[in-house]
């Protein structure tokens, strides 16, 4: 299943993006204190509509470093971390899209971010965004979905790979639980844990060197693993949540963005049969998400695996400004 955003793949060999001298993304920003722990947010830009931002499962808010600026140059726009992840305290809390969406809610409340906003979320944080709007459907007035989580995602797409998603998804997360025992012991130099739980040397490719350190620290860091694997471990409570909510958006301007490269593909070699139907109905699941909004559209992103944000982060903001379009008029 992807809710993870291939989500350890994100914080490390596949994270290419363009260089920057320096990075607002490496180090705590507004620290805001929710009710005995803090969330980091990140806002800049300013204008009538504020554009917030949630990352996939395991994800900080850094893996919107190449969208978040050129949005903050037409309005205001915010990246938080969720609980545990980046520079945010962990919560006690277990890691379900309801809690993750309170967070947020607060988060915002307590920082004076005011509505109207426009909700970005990728994979797991597209489901989060879902979830938020319809919680606080007079607070959100465009969305924009980026491979995003589905309710029915899980079954869906491991009977259209005949058990092969079901099988990933567990190796995922034993993956993750061996990061966090890992962690805690701390990492042997050198070991094949250590490389696969931090990525080696090719995951700092091209970021600015605050970054890099930003995210080895979180990458050795035994709360970012617990925060991690909790996220995984309770994407069923998250999907039941998120289904359980769903509803039409009515006329909400939406935009879904799918994956133009298979994740599961093998380079150099023919795209199986499985991997197309597997495809076929990830693609499915969000043009019928889409189609829950009068005013919704989805379209393939040329080039990008799921990883979007970071392999594509112009097709983010296209969207995104594709939105605030509609929302002004």
């Amino acid at each position: 299943m992807l809710r993870s955003t291939l989500g350890i793949c994100m914080l490390f060999a596949c994270a290419a993006s363009p260089a920057i001298a320096a990075s607002p993304f490496a180090h705590p920003q507004q620290m805001v204190d929710i009710g005995g722990r803090r969330l980091n947010l990140y806002c800049s830009g300013s204008g009538p509509v504020t554009v917030v931002f949630d990352s996939g499962s395991g994800d900080p808010g850094w893996n919107w470093q190449a969208v978040q600026p050129e949005l903050a140059k037409r309005t205001r726009a915010c990246v938080y971390d969720r609980a545990g992840l980046g520079f945010s305290d962990p919560s006690p809390q277990p890691g379900t899209s309801s809690n993750a969406v309170a967070d947020l809610h607060a988060l915002l409340g307590k920082a004076g971010v005011k509505p109207p906003y426009v909700l970005v979320g990728h994979s797991y944080g597209g489901g989060n965004v879902q979830l938020y709007t319809f919680r606080y459907p007079d607070e959100v007035k465009g969305l924009v979905l980026v491979e995003p989580a589905h309710e029915d995602e899980a079954r869906r797409l491991n009977v259209a790979s005949h058990g092969m998603s079901d099988k990933a998804a567990a190796m995922q997360m034993a993956m993750l639980h061996q990061c966090v025992d890992g962690s805690s012991k701390g990492f042997a130099p050198g070991s094949e844990l250590a490389a696969m739980c931090t990525g080696g040397a090719d995951y700092q490719q091209g970021l600015p060197r605050d970054l890099i350190a930003a995210r080895m620290a979180s990458l050795t860091s035994p709360a970012y693993w617990r925060a991690a694997a909790s996220e995984s471990d309770n994407g069923a409570s998250s999907d039941a949540q998120l289904g359980a909510a769903r509803r039409s958006f009515g006329d909400l301007p939406l935009v879904v963005l799918t994956r133009g490269v298979s994740p599961y593909a093998v380079p150099g070699k023919p795209q199986s049969e499985l991997n197309k139907a597997f495809e076929l109905e990830n693609r499915k699941i969000h043009i019928e998400l889409a189609a829950t909004s009068t005013r919704g559209r989805e379209r393939v992103v040329p080039g990008a695996d799921h990883g979007i944000p970071i392999r594509q982060p112009q097709a983010v903001v296209q969207a995104v400004n594709e939105v605030l379009d509609q929302v002004s008029h």
